[in-house]
Parts: structure tokens; C-alpha cells; sequence
């Protein structure tokens, strides 16, 4: 005669825990301990050589700069003095009291490079300038204006 056994999983219902002891025990993915690599480096002897080759497994590194990065767009000022009629004509720059008045952010650059002669009296307004720039806009009876930083 047969006997129809029945299965335990039947006796479980309603216990909750299924016969696994706490209630965190045996949840399915929550066992393993997270998913991917986790977990393989410090006690998993078996895929620690792997791990050991990756240099920057464990921890953090780098940092994220919290002051934005300013791309740097420069023109000489001998571009400016060769080209100054084209601009004239296109009124990228004007002329007041003697003096050339060049706003270099409507010209699409932010940065002032001292590379050339000046002979023309020149207004520039710029957020960056090198030492040279300045040096030689002045020598010439210019000035710069708005100015946040001069590098060489």
C-alpha cells in the first residue's frame, strides 16, 4: 500500500520563518551579502588574487572639485591690433576719448595674451590677462578693466 508523504514545506505555513530562525535569515538575494563583487576581497580566499590586481577596489579615491573648472579662451594682443578695422566694421569694438574700448567676452575670448607690439591705446575689459598683456596695455596708455586674476 502506498503512502502519500506529506511535505514539510505544508507543516511551515504560517510559522513565518520557515524553520530559518530569525526573520533576516534566508530572504533570497538578501543573503549574499550584495550583489556583483561585493564581498570578495577580504574573506573570500578564493577570489582574492583577482581582487588584488585592482588597485582601487577598496575604498574611496579622488574628489569631486567643488569650484566649477573656467575654460580658458585666449587671443594675443597683436590679433587684436591687426584685425582692429574688422572689428570696428562689425562694432566689436568702439572708439571713446582716444581709446579703443574692447569688451573680449562679446568677441568670444576671456583671457588677455601679451604676445605682440601695442601701439594703440586700448580699454579692455577681461576677466584673465597675463602679467606681459597688462604690462605692455599700460605702456601703451591703455587700461584693463575687471580683472580677477593675472597669470603668467
Amino acid at each position: 500500500m502506498t503512502v502519500n508523504k506529506r511535505k514539510k514545506n505544508d507543516r511551515q505555513r504560517g510559522s513565518m520563518t520557515h524553520g530559518w530562525g530569525a526573520k533576516k535569515k534566508h530572504r533570497g538575494q538578501g543573503n549574499r551579502g550584495g550583489r556583483g563583487m561585493a564581498g570578495t576581497g577580504k574573506r573570500a580566499d578564493s577570489k582574492k588574487p583577482s581582487i588584488w590586481k585592482d588597485k582601487n577596489y577598496f575604498g574611496k579615491h579622488g574628489f569631486v572639485s567643488k569650484t566649477p573648472k573656467v575654460k580658458i579662451n585666449p587671443i594675443n594682443i597683436q590679433y587684436i591690433e591687426q584685425h582692429i578695422n574688422k572689428f570696428i566694421s562689425s562694432k566689436a569694438i568702439t572708439k571713446e576719448d582716444g581709446f579703443y574700448s574692447v569688451e573680449l567676452e562679446k568677441l568670444g575670448f576671456n583671457k588677455l595674451l601679451g604676445d605682440g607690439k601695442v601701439l594703440m591705446k586700448f580699454r579692455i575689459k577681461t576677466p584673465y590677462a597675463s602679467e606681459k598683456a597688462v604690462e605692455k596695455v599700460k605702456e601703451a596708455g591703455g587700461e584693463i578693466i575687471g580683472l580677477l586674476e593675472t597669470k603668467k
